[in-house]
C-alpha cells in the first residue's frame, strides 16, 4: 500500500521528469508522502525484545567519540543511527573498541529511503587533510583491522575514489600490517573508478546490494541499481582475485524467501566471498516502515543456507550491519589465508 502511495506522489511532483533531476538526483523529502508522516507514526510495528539495545556508554565509547571528534571525522555509527555503537564503541567483553569511518564528509548525493544520512546535492569539498587524519586515528587505537566506508559523491568527477584509495595509502603507510575493509559506492557504475580503490591495497572490498531485485526501485536512490552493484563486485574481484569481497542484504522490507535465494545465487555466481544479513530497522518515521520483524531463528536459517551455498563467511542476526565487528574476526582468517598461499 505504502508503495502505491509513493508511486502515486512520484507521478504527480513529475520527479522522474526533466534534465535537472536526472542529473541532481532526488533528496530525501521527495521520497516522502504528505499525510503519511502522520499515519507512519500510528502504524509503526513495535520492536521486538531481541531488537532492544543498551544506551551507549563507557570509557571506550567516550574516548573514541573525543578522539574522532578531534580530527573532524565521522562515523557511519551515528550518521546512521547504528543499534550497535554501544557495543562496537564500548568494546563489549573484550575492551577492543571498534569503529567504522565514513570518509568524505557527513553529507550525501542519494536520497535511499532506509538510511538517515544527511542529503545534499551540494555538499562541501572533500577534505584533503582526510587521508591523514584518519591514518592518525587509527594509529593511536593500536588495532589491526579497520573498516572504511563512505558518503556518495556525485558531484565529484570519479565519485571520489581517489580520495578513498590516498585514505588507504597513508592507512597502510602508517600501519603497514592494517587490514582495511572499505564498504565502497557504487561510483555511478564507472568502473574504471571501482579499479581504483580495488587496487589501491585494501584487504576487503564491499559493497553492499541492500535489497533483493524487485524491491530496488522503492528502497534505493534511482541512481543505484542491483545489476550495477553486481558490476561493481565483479569487477573489484577481476582486477584483484586476493581481495575477499563482500555485501550485505536488509531483511524485513517485504521480500520472499525465493527472491533472497536468487540473490544469493547471483552473488555466488559472481564469486562473491562474505555475505551479512541483518534487520531492516525504520530510522525515523520519514523513512520507510519495516514490513516485518525478522526472527533470530530466519536469521540462523540464511546463516546456514549460504554458508552452503559455498560463501567463505555469512554473519547473520537482527542486528548485524555490514560492518559489525562480529565478522572481523573470520574474515581476517580469510585474508590471512589466501596471503599465505
Amino acid at each position: 500500500m505504502i508503495f502505491r502511495q509513493i508511486n502515486l506522489h512520484f507521478r504527480k511532483q513529475r520527479l522522474f521528469s526533466g534534465a535537472s533531476y536526472l542529473k541532481d538526483g532526488p533528496d530525501l523529502d521527495h521520497f516522502i508522502t504528505k499525510g503519511l508522516e502522520k499515519k507512519a507514526k500510528k502504524e509503526r510495528k513495535r520492536l521486538p525484545r531481541w531488537l532492544q539495545t543498551p544506551i551507549p556508554k563507557g570509557e571506550n565509547y567516550s574516548r573514541l567519540k573525543k578522539d574522532l571528534r578531534g580530527l573532524k571525522l565521522a562515523t557511519v555509527c551515528e550518521e546512521a543511527r547504528c543499534p550497535n555503537i554501544g557495543e562496537c564503541w564500548g568494546g563489549g567483553e573484550t575492551a577492543t573498541a571498534t569503529a567504522t569511518i565514513m570518509l568524505m564528509g557527513e553529507e550525501c548525493t542519494r536520497g535511499c529511503r532506509f538510511c538517515s544520512v544527511k542529503t545534499s546535492r551540494t555538499p562541501p569539498p572533500l577534505d584533503a587533510e582526510e587521508p591523514r587524519n584518519t591514518a592518525m586515528a587509527v594509529s593511536q587505537w593500536g588495532v589491526d583491522y579497520v573498516v572504511l566506508t563512505s558518503v556518495d559523491r556525485d558531484d565529484v568527477a570519479d565519485g571520489g575514489a581517489q580520495h578513498l584509495a590516498d585514505c588507504v595509502t597513508a592507512l597502510k603507510k602508517e600501519c603497514p600490517a592494517l587490514l582495511i575493509e572499505v564498504l565502497s559506492p557504487d561510483f555511478r557504475g564507472d568502473l574504471a573508478a571501482v579499479e581504483v580503490l580495488a587496487t589501491s591495497g585494501l584487504n576487503v572490498f564491499a559493497h553492499n546490494i541492500e535489497t533483493v531485485n524487485r524491491l530496488q526501485r522503492f528502497v534505493r536512490d534511482p541512481r543505484a541499481n542491483y545489476k550495477q552493484s553486481m558490476d561493481v563486485l565483479v569487477r573489484a574481484k577481476q582486477k584483484t582475485d586476493s581481495v575477499v569481497t563482500k555485501t550485505s542484504l536488509m531483511l524485513g522490507l517485504g521480500e520472499t524467501k525465493e527472491e533472497v535465494l536468487e540473490t544469493l545465487r547471483d552473488l555466488r555466481s559472481n564469486d562473491v566471498d562474505v555475505v551479512t544479513f541483518g534487520q531492516y530497522m525504520q530510522p525515523t518515521i520519514r523513512h520507510l516502515k519495516v514490513q516485518e520483524y525478522v526472527t533470530p531463528e530466519a536469521f540462523s536459517q540464511w546463516e546456514k543456507v549460504g554458508m552452503e551455498m559455498g560463501f567463505s563467511y555469512v554473519a547473520s542476526g537482527p542486528l548485524v550491519r555490514s560492518s559489525y565487528k562480529a565478522g572481523e574476526y573470520y574474515i581476517k582468517n580469510i585474508i590471512n589465508k589466501r596471503n599465505t598461499k
